[in-house]
C-alpha cells in the first residue's frame, strides 16, 4: 500500500537522499550520504577532484544506480521512476554533449527535440534563453568555434530548453575565464529568482560562498552541510592571519609554537588557529624569538578552505561534522 503521508513529505523537498552509496570495485565513491535540499535553493556540493561529486550527480540524475540507499528528486524515486525524473530535471555534465559541427541554434533545436518540447512553445523559449545567455548574436556560429565560456552558456541553454524544475550542474565553471564565470553565476541567480532549484558541484571554495547552502564532500562522504556563513563559524577556536615574507619558514616555526593548533599558508599569509585563551601577541613574540619577520597580523573569521582543511585533517577536535548550526 502506498504511504501517501510519506510521499507528501518527500515531495516537499526538491531533493532527498538517504544512505546513498556507490562503489567501483574496492573504491567507495559515495559513502552513505544523507541530504535534503529544499525547493528554490541553490545548493553547492563542494570538494576537490576525486571527492565523489560527479558520482553523486550521476546517481541523482538516474544515470547510475546506487549500490544501496535511495534518493527522491521532485518526489520521484531514482530507483522506481528514473524516467519520470529525467523529464523534470536539467543536467549539464562536465563534458556536456554539444555537437561542435552544429550551430548554436541547431544544438538548441536538437535538445528541444530530445526533450519533446512542443514546436509552438519553442520560439518564445529560444528567444528568451538566447537573451538570457547573451548568445543571440552567435545563433549561427558553429559550437566548435565558441569560446569555453560560451560553450558552457550554450550547454546551460540546452539543459534549460524544457523548463526543468531542478537543474543539476557538474562543475559548470571549470576551466572558464573569470568574466564567463561571473556571467554564469548571474544566470544562475536569475533562475533562482524564478523558483528553479539548483544543485551545483564545484571545486572552487570562493564559489561556494555564492550558494544558499553547501555540503563539503571528501572521499565520498559529507563532512558538513549548512549556510556558508554558518559553516565558516564552525571552528570553535580563534584564528589570526599573519603576514610574513618568509611564509614557509614562518609556517614551520608557527607549527612548533605552543597553543597553535594548525597552520595553513596562502602565499605570504598564514592562517593560525589557536587554542582557546591563547593571546595572539604571545604567538607573535614566539615567532620573533625564532627569527621570523612579521609585517602584519589581524584576527579573522576562518575561510571555507580553513574549515575544509581542518575537517579533513582532523586538527580541530570538538567540531561536530555533518551537522548544521
Amino acid at each position: 500500500m502506498r504511504d501517501l503521508a510519506k510521499e507528501k513529505a518527500v515531495d516537499e523537498k526538491a531533493i532527498k537522499i538517504s544512505g546513498l552509496t556507490k562503489a567501483f570495485g574496492a573504491h567507495t565513491a559515495v559513502d552513505h550520504i544523507d541530504l535534503e535540499v529544499g525547493r528554490g535553493e541553490l545548493f553547492g556540493l563542494v570538494g576537490p577532484d576525486g571527492a565523489g561529486k560527479t558520482t553523486v550527480m550521476r546517481l541523482l540524475t538516474a544515470i547510475m544506480t546506487p549500490d544501496s540507499g535511495e534518493a527522491w528528486i521532485a518526489g520521484e524515486s531514482v530507483l522506481d521512476r528514473p524516467e519520470r525524473i529525467k523529464e523534470r530535471i536539467g543536467y549539464m555534465s562536465q563534458q556536456f554533449g554539444l555537437y561542435e559541427d552544429l550551430t548554436v541554434m541547431e544544438n538548441i533545436r536538437f535538445y528541444a527535440d530530445l526533450y519533446g518540447v512542443a514546436h509552438r512553445e519553442r520560439p518564445a523559449r529560444v528567444d528568451r534563453l538566447l537573451a538570457f545567455s547573451n548568445l543571440g548574436p552567435f545563433r549561427d556560429r558553429l559550437a566548435g568555434n565558441l569560446s569555453g565560456g560560451m560553450k558552457q552558456k550554450l550547454g546551460l541553454t540546452c539543459a534549460l530548453i524544457h523548463t526543468p524544475e531542478i537543474l543539476f550542474l557538474d562543475e559548470p565553471t571549470g576551466g572558464v575565464d573569470p568574466v564567463s564565470r561571473r556571467d554564469l553565476w548571474r544566470i544562475l541567480y536569475d533562475l533562482l529568482r524564478e523558483g528553479v532549484t539548483i544543485f551545483v558541484s564545484t571545486a572552487y571554495l570562493d564559489e561556494a560562498e555564492r550558494c544558499t547552502r553547501i555540503g563539503l564532500i571528501h572521499r565520498g562522504g559529507l563532512l558538513v552541510t549548512g549556510e556558508p556563513r554558518k559553516v565558516r563559524h564552525m571552528l570553535p577556536f580563534p584564528m589570526i592571519e599573519v603576514l610574513s615574507p618568509y611564509s614557509r619558514r614562518a609556517r614551520d616555526a608557527a607549527a612548533a609554537v605552543e597553543g597553535v593548533r594548525g597552520v595553513v599558508v596562502y602565499g605570504d599569509r598564514l592562517h593560525l588557529s589557536l587554542e582557546k585563551g591563547v593571546i595572539a601577541d604571545e604567538v607573535l613574540a614566539a615567532l620573533a624569538s625564532r627569527g621570523i619577520t612579521v609585517t602584519g597580523q589581524r584576527t579573522i573569521l576562518p575561510s571555507l578552505e580553513d574549515v575544509f582543511i581542518a575537517l579533513v585533517t582532523g586538527s580541530e577536535a570538538g567540531m561536530t561534522a555533518g551537522q548544521e548550526r
